[in-house]
């Protein structure tokens, strides 16, 4: 009885994952070629990002003028 090759069906699901990273890339590459700024619409403001990546809220010097 054979014995499975389990080394050669990693390799298969490495090379499988790399593709398909790859190909995830290249989307995002013409996506964001195409969109330009229409791409961060959705993403969060860096005021916003920022201030709840540090634990504050309204803490932000620029606005407080």
């Amino acid at each position: 009885m054979a014995t499975p090759n389990y080394s050669y069906e990693k390799r298969q699901r490495e090379l499988a994952k790399k593709r398909k990273k790859e190909e995830k890339a290249a989307r995002k590459a013409q996506n964001g070629q195409a969109g330009g700024a229409a791409a961060q619409d959705g993403d969060t403001p860096p005021s916003e990002g920022n201030a709840e990546a540090n634990g504050r809220e309204g803490n932000n010097p620029s606005t407080a003028a």
